[in-house]
């Protein structure tokens, strides 16, 4: 067994003034609502931890309350609103930590954006041993700036890591990188509404080796970056394309973790659907009867009979925004819908009345147009369920309802708690 512990980070430059008084004004709260809904359609349903009471500051043990905490305000030279899924800036701070195998990890420390040093022998280079995550962090109506569901990341980076047989990084070296990345790039984070701050988690094996072997040295990194809609800006709808010429994922594979190699080879698929006017492609199972996931997301469909569909876990990635969704719909009121998680065939997603992809990039995106080789449907876009989900999880991303499943995590304020941030044990 490798011995690893929980570091306490070394915080470099603006980081540590972040955390103990950071002097600028909160950002003015400027949010979009997506609670519209058809006018044929019925009274959205209740959530159950939705609330019209108005929301308490907590006061965190040892931390000062976030109403005594000014968060950095956005910067005034960045039009936000043409933010689109890209390295939108360079003029960020990162992450580092190494661990030599066998040996613990080193303290995280922040450094500027920049290259990073590798030997032509890397392991990562050669033999692809590397994974990596994706999280965001909002500014909420409330002005607070929160992560969303890291502790969940940090679950599913162990899983990854174990499945590579790279060493897991401690859930509290995680979750405190992850806080001193907000910390140290606050300014970057968009005015509630408009966007999020986006962090790439990166774990690979950096030792120089020779040979199929894992290696004798990793490296986890935290790059950062704005982000607005994962289609571009003003996109309304994903026309996505039915794969049956590539593969992403096969039983006893590794298509449930966030491997480096199973995003590669998407490119090629989706060039050939982009060049036929798609968005994305959406990929079947090795059989090829039974639709799988997007090149880079989930996959919701409602059919007529007010049934929710998404495909079960196995070969596909346990997407956070993906058991977010489920959990819900879950716990949904007042309403008739219902979810099944299982099998679903690409007859069944045509004959949909509504379809939309969920991913921490991704968002929940509607999907107005759904084609195979031999048929294709048009759907409502956004239908009265994705509007519904979409507000229901916004609402809560943004702090305008009470985070009563403890979904979000506040860098500034709070200590950075190992437990989970969510309420059932599995994705």
């Amino acid at each position: 067994m490798l011995a690893f512990r929980a570091a306490r980070l070394r915080t470099v430059g603006r980081g540590l003034q972040a955390q103990a008084s950071v002097n600028h004004a909160p950002a003015a709260a400027t949010s979009t609502s997506t609670a519209a809904t058809t006018a044929t359609a019925a009274a959205p349903p209740t959530f159950i931890i939705s609330s019209s009471s108005p929301m308490k500051t907590k006061t965190t043990r040892g931390f000062s309350s976030s109403s005594s905490i000014e968060y950095p305000a956005p910067r005034s030279d960045v039009n936000w609103s043409k933010l689109g899924f890209s390295l939108a800036t360079k003029e960020t701070r990162m992450i580092r930590a190494t661990c030599k195998n066998g040996e613990m990890w080193t303290e995280a420390v922040s450094e500027a954006y920049g290259p990073l040093s590798l030997e032509p022998a890397a392991t990562i280079l050669n033999y692809g041993q590397g994974i990596f995550e994706g999280i965001k962090a909002y500014r909420t109506d409330k002005g607070r700036i929160v992560l969303f569901r890291p502790q969940k990341n940090a679950q599913r980076l162990a899983d990854g890591a174990r499945r590579l047989l790279m060493p897991p990084v401690p859930t509290q070296l995680f979750l405190e990188a992850c806080s001193l990345a907000v910390r140290e790039n606050a300014d970057w984070v968009p005015p509630a509404g408009q966007g999020a701050l986006y962090l790439r988690p990166l774990l690979f094996g950096s030792g120089a080796d020779l040979g199929v072997k894992p290696s004798s040295e990793y490296t986890l990194v935290i790059f950062v970056s704005p982000v607005g809609p994962y289609f571009g800006p003003g996109t309304t709808g994903a026309r996505m394309q039915i794969c049956r010429d590539h593969q992403r994922a096969a039983v006893a594979g590794v298509g449930h973790i966030k491997c480096v190699g199973n995003y590669a080879q998407c490119f090629e698929a989706q060039r050939e659907a982009k060049g036929d006017g798609f968005s994305d492609v959406v990929y079947l199972d090795a059989g090829g009867s039974y639709i799988d996931e997007a090149a880079a997301s989930n996959f919701f469909c409602v059919t007529p009979d007010n049934v929710v569909h998404t495909p079960q876990l196995g070969t596909i990635l346990p997407g956070v925004t993906r058991d977010s969704v489920v959990q819900i719909l879950r716990r949904l009121t007042d309403s008739d819908l219902k979810l099944k998680v299982g099998h679903v065939s690409a007859a069944t997603a045509l004959s949909a009345t509504e379809a939309f992809l969920t991913g921490t990039g991704a968002g929940i995106t509607p999907i107005e147009h759904l084609a195979s080789e031999e048929e294709s449907a048009n759907f409502t876009c956004p239908g009265p369920v994705t509007q519904m989900v979409s507000k229901a999880l916004s609402d809560v991303q943004l702090e305008r309802v009470p985070d009563t499943l403890r979904w979000l995590h506040d860098p500034f304020a709070e200590p950075t708690r190992v437990g989970d941030s969510f309420m059932e044990p599995t994705f």
